[in-house]
């Protein structure tokens, strides 16, 4: 049985690339695909340093530092990969790779992070914060996620079968393709975080900086907070934009990117896991609870399904918040200073 595995963009390790390298692990056999392979020489080991059959994208202007803006583009590339050899054809699509074109008698098993975020439920949020929600840009931005939309409502039927990667995406699914997904939660290495029970006295929050994370809320928050410290691991287009924000604040300390050993120390010692997002599943509050870490966390998405709030009677291991801003990000920690005695990670201390 030939085997095509399809992913959306190899430019960095994230979490769909954990995924990705889990069924390549599965499917050693399997070719690989995507729409551009910007990935360093030294960052290929996730994909067994496989040979990547990309997109006529990867071949414009820039498309290694803009390649998000041939958004446009995306459908017709994806449409133009040949898999017409292939038996099973996997795609691991947060954005086009499901709208790949396959044949009756070839099956093709979709396992989805998101409908496209930005061209449905999270538009005009995505709007806002990149600033086309007014003018001819933004008239023109509207049109092509609208063209989009109707282009992945399309491409639904070529998916035979689709698995999500928690109940908040099956719901998604559901809400905009009408189909049922399985259910099969991405892959964390818990074993790779060894249990700390003695903890000091500061947050920690970890994440890529692109505006869906919200990083800048949660330093926003702590510079109201002086009297708490904040570590903040990561990189990204909004890292300027937050340095800003924290310029100034003893109590804020931004890291940057750090290796793994970094972010799994911070992660052991820390007093408590700061979470924003509205993520699809959420990978790293799981590794903090792998640490013995609590995790103060936004109250929709993949959260829901992997942090114990404070309403769960035997063995909370967090706090929620339900409104997404800095005011209630702040109630929430002062909840969980309130509460700490209740979140039992056994023989937890604040040293």
């Amino acid at each position: 049985m030939k085997i095509a595995i399809v992913h959306d963009w190899l430019v960095t390790y994230a979490g769909a690339e954990k995924c990705l390298e889990q069924m390549i692990n599965i499917f050693p056999e399997a070719d690989l695909y995507a729409l551009v392979d910007f990935l360093d020489e030294d960052n290929r080991d996730f994909i067994k340093h496989k040979k990547v059959t990309t997109s006529f994208i990867q071949k414009l202007p820039k498309a290694k530092t803009k390649y998000r803006s041939y958004l446009p583009l995306m459908p017709l590339a994806i449409e133009q990969l040949d898999l017409s050899k292939y038996d099973l054809i996997i795609s691991s699509s947060h954005c086009v790779a499901k709208g790949i074109i396959t044949g009756p008698n070839q099956v093709h098993i979709s396992y989805i992070y998101s409908p496209v975020r930005y061209a449905w439920d999270l538009q005009h949020q995505y709007l806002k914060e990149t600033g086309l929600d007014k003018g001819l840009k933004g008239w023109l931005a509207k049109i092509i996620l609208h063209y989009i939309r109707l282009w992945d409502l399309r491409t639904i039927n070529s998916v035979d079968h689709f698995i999500a990667i928690s109940e908040f995406i099956k719901k998604r699914v559901w809400k905009y393709y009408r189909r049922e997904a399985d259910i099969i939660y991405p892959p964390v290495d818990v074993e790779a975080f060894e249990f700390c029970d003695k903890k000091e006295d500061f947050y920690l929050t970890a994440s890529r900086m692109v505006p869906y994370k919200k990083m800048d809320l949660i330093v926003e928050a702590f510079t109201k907070m002086p009297d708490k410290k904040l570590v903040v691991i990561g990189d990204g287009p909004d890292f300027a934009k937050i340095q800003k924000i924290a310029q100034g604040r003893s109590n804020i300390q931004l890291m940057g990117y750090q290796p793994f050993s970094v972010l799994k120390d911070h992660m052991q010692r820390a007093k408590a896991f700061v979470f924003v997002a509205e993520e699809d599943f959420g990978i790293t509050p799981v590794e903090a609870q792998a640490c013995g870490t609590p995790v103060i966390a936004y109250g929709r998405g993949g959260a829901l399904e992997t942090v114990r709030g404070l309403d769960i009677k035997d063995n909370p291991t967090g706090v929620f918040f339900y409104k997404q801003d800095k005011d209630n990000l702040i109630k929430a920690i002062n909840s969980f200073e309130n509460n700490i005695e209740k979140i039992r990670f056994v023989g937890l201390s604040i040293v």
